[in-house]
């Protein structure tokens, strides 16, 4: 059997399935991941999603080009208007505010695998053109 998964299992944590899909470079909001989530459930939630739920699901949403991520354009401009005082870095506490409290907010893993790719160790901030350039990818 061929899978779009590189290890197909039979099941897969509901929790773990926006994982799976942002790894397929797909990136729906919570809510449109919710939506798919619950199309991918038994009618009796289980916590888990059955492969055989899950493939149609994705295949379709990889044909029909859904979700696709942000270009590198505007995911700088998003950030430089956070940066209101030009310093090409964002400190923690600034991403974290960001991240927390406007518009769909990051859970606290969401933000803690943020900050783990993004944070510069040394300095302490996230100079964003260097994140930016990790979350881009070329197709």
């Amino acid at each position: 059997m061929t899978s779009i998964l590189p290890y197909p299992t039979l099941l897969y944590m509901t929790r773990e399935i926006g994982t799976i899909i942002r790894s397929l470079n797909c990136c729906p909001s919570e809510g449109e991941l919710n939506d798919m989530i619950t199309e991918m459930e038994e009618e009796e939630p289980t916590g888990y999603i059955k492969y055989e739920k899950f493939e149609p699901v994705m295949i379709k949403v990889i044909l029909e080009r859904k979700y696709k991520p942000q270009s590198e354009d505007i995911l700088m401009k998003a950030l430089e208007v956070l940066d209101q005082e030009h310093k090409e870095h964002l400190t923690i506490d600034e991403i974290t505010k960001f991240m927390t409290e406007y518009g769909e907010a990051f859970t606290q893993d969401e933000l803690e695998e943020m900050k783990s790719a993004a944070v510069d160790q040394e300095k302490g901030v996230i100079y964003y053109k260097d994140y930016v350039s990790l979350l881009v990818v070329d197709e």
